[in-house]
């Protein structure tokens, strides 16, 4: 089934070309989410949420403003850092064992493979070092600019550029 008309039927409530959506989008959503959240119960729970989101919201997509995993990814990224800004989210993280910390860490330098289920690594692998850094920590780390600024230890007026750059190199990337 072409991905626009699969598009249009959700958008007029097609719970069947919901299904098929959600079954073709739901493990790269988990790895987005589960690297900003870093809790597979939350990053559950957070998904199931996003996917809720997005049926009522479905209206508001639209073509001409990106690409449907975009809107997607973009509500996902936003729901997560929600989470981990909530005050019950700080609460379950206050007592957490070394284990999780040593998790972290281990798995901070790259993509987590979940992420990658629609093979967006390998565009992303070829823009250059500094658009890399920039999107990981932003994009698949959930990092805020201004964390992004002190951790990369750039003006975050620079990351916003870059930021906004490097996103239009991937951009071109995907449509050749």
């Amino acid at each position: 089934m072409q991905l626009e008309s699969l598009i249009l039927q959700f958008k007029q409530k097609d719970e069947k070309a919901f299904e098929t959506l959600y079954n073709m989008y739901s493990e790269s959503m988990h790895g987005v989410i589960y690297n900003i959240v870093r809790d597979e119960a939350i990053a559950e729970e957070v998904m199931q949420d996003v996917f809720v989101k997005v049926w009522h919201k479905s209206a508001t997509y639209s073509a001409e403003k990106g690409r449907f995993f975009t809107w997607i990814l973009n509500i996902a990224r936003n729901a997560a850092i929600d989470k981990t800004r909530s005050k019950s989210f700080k609460n379950t993280k206050q007592n957490l064992n070394s284990d999780f910390f040593v998790d972290i860490l281990q798995n901070q330098d790259s993509l987590d493979n979940q992420t990658d289920a629609i093979g967006i690594k390998a565009f992303v692998s070829k823009l250059a070092k500094k658009c890399i850094e920039v999107i990981e920590l932003l994009y698949f780390k959930g990092y805020t600019q201004k964390e992004a600024s002190e951790t990369l230890k750039m003006p975050i007026g620079t990351i916003k550029t870059r930021n906004r750059n490097c996103i239009n190199e991937l951009r071109s990337l995907l449509e050749v």
